[in-house]
């Protein structure tokens, strides 16, 4: 499995960024870390080699940035205004250094994005708030609500990096050609976030998938089952 290791100076963050890319061709998937994880988790969890037959066959490669959630909402040294702009500069950082670089690698000119926990969440809002750049969101025990990171702080980029409040009011007609996938257990701690955020695509008639998995733990080893079996839903000719 070929893997390669990125590192560069990000203008939108203002800091160097690392990213280790594996596989020699296919279908670009980028794949977000857990809370706070580094560029190198999801190889270190085990996750990357859940996927090896799709990249050892040439169809996927997947990208594995840097997480910004130390100086984002992990960050109870500044204040919530500067937490969320954080955020808001990993978004630009992963839609612009990553995401427009590699769309082009498909005929479809779009991405996978995923991720597990917290990542599931950084995955469902790239995909929401880019809709036209995303061909399939899988997001694995993910949660959609960011304001519990705001210590009661008020602003636009608060409620528009939170799904599950701009989602009822998004019009955009990419969202409905989306492949969505909710992967969550009914013993996991973001079952109600996901059963939240089905409700809402539901109520909207988006096609996705919520994938309940039986008495399976909030942990890497059901999100290594969910993966590959979640690539295997891309249209690779």
């Amino acid at each position: 499995m070929k893997e390669e290791y990125f590192k560069w100076h990000s203008q939108f963050v203002n800091r160097e960024v690392q990213m280790l890319v594996f596989g020699h061709a296919g279908y670009p998937v980028v794949l977000f870390p857990t809370s706070m994880g580094s560029f190198h988790e999801n190889r270190d969890m085990g996750l990357l080699e859940s996927a090896k037959w799709y990249i050892d066959q040439g169809l996927i490669q997947i990208f594995c940035p840097d997480s910004s959630d130390r100086q984002s909402f992990y960050n109870k040294h500044v204040h919530p205004h500067q937490r969320i702009q954080n955020h808001v500069a990993y978004d630009k950082m992963i839609c612009h250094d990553i995401v427009e670089r590699v769309r082009l690698n498909t005929g479809v000119g779009k991405v996978v994005v995923a991720g597990c926990s917290f990542g599931g969440y950084h995955a469902a809002n790239f995909a929401f708030r880019h809709p036209g750049y995303v061909s399939h969101m899988f997001s694995m025990s993910g949660a959609f609500e960011i304001r519990n990171f705001m210590d009661g702080y008020v602003h636009d980029d608060i409620f528009f990096n939170s799904p599950l409040e701009y989602l009822p009011g998004l019009q955009d007609q990419e969202l409905w050609k989306m492949d969505i996938v909710l992967g969550t257990s009914n013993w996991d701690i973001c079952f109600d976030a996901n059963i939240k955020l089905s409700d809402v695509l539901e109520g909207k008639g988006v096609r996705h998938w919520l994938d309940v998995r039986k008495d399976r733990q909030h942990d890497w080893p059901v999100w290594k089952e969910m993966f590959p079996h979640y690539l295997s839903r891309i249209k690779f000719n």
